[in-house]
């Protein structure tokens, strides 16, 4: 942070901030993995509902450092391939030195953002995990989307408003979002930009309203 740096850019009312998401990402790529320990058994969820198969190709979309990686390339074998998008460069540094570490052929780390990630082809499914920004650019959604084969899986999890008895909660879901997004925009469905893609969607709130899996597939006519 340099002198006078009034300190980190709160979320706004409008849409995503890029320049805010990569200084956001900057500052928490240290400690990314452990602030996200907490939502361990959200991802083990997202991503056996997700379930990749031996050969098959999986989008990791705003991947970070990685902490999908390893189930989702042993998911996949040696004949399979996981792609992962993720535009901060402190944070696909780490991604990088975790499948140097493991080894994995099969992982190919793109560093860009979404919406222009060179991705090629057509993936058999593709995973949004803690990625809130990412899901409210319509151009990013639909960008992963196009690079879908019909019939292929989606599964979105993160954050979201709690609604009814539970309201109070979003005392918890505030603090977690402003260290993690830079837009509070549609934080109430942030499925929303899938669901204009895909059509129906089985949203599952979890965690007691505070986060989600919303999965679907992308139409066998697209």
């Amino acid at each position: 942070m340099s002198p006078g740096d009034s300190g980190p850019p709160r979320p706004r009312a409008g849409g995503p901030d890029r320049a805010a998401a990569l200084a956001q990402y900057r500052r928490r790529a240290g400690v990314y993995d452990l602030e996200l320990a907490l939502f361990e058994p959200l991802r083990r969820a997202a991503i056996a509902q997700l379930a990749p198969q031996a050969g098959e190709t999986v989008l990791d979309v705003g991947c970070g450092t990685g902490l999908s990686l390893s189930a989702l390339a042993g998911a996949v074998g040696a004949h399979g391939a996981v792609i992962g998008i993720e535009q901060s460069p402190e944070m696909i540094a780490r991604a990088r030195d975790r499948v140097a570490q493991q080894g994995w052929r099969q992982v190919t780390l793109l560093c860009a953002p979404v919406e222009t990630a060179p991705l090629q082809g057509r993936a058999d499914a593709a995973l949004f995990h803690f990625t809130h920004d990412i899901l409210c650019r319509p151009e990013a959604v639909a960008h992963v989307v196009a690079h879908l084969k019909p019939g292929a899986r989606v599964v979105a999890a993160g954050l979201q408003w709690v609604r009814g008895v539970g309201f109070a909660l979003n005392a918890l879901v505030l603090p977690a979002a402003l260290r993690s997004v830079t837009s509070l925009r549609g934080l109430g469905a942030p499925w929303r930009e899938l669901e204009r893609c895909l059509g129906a969607l089985e949203v599952q709130p979890m965690g007691l309203g505070a986060v989600y899996l919303a999965s679907g597939r992308v139409p066998e006519d697209c």
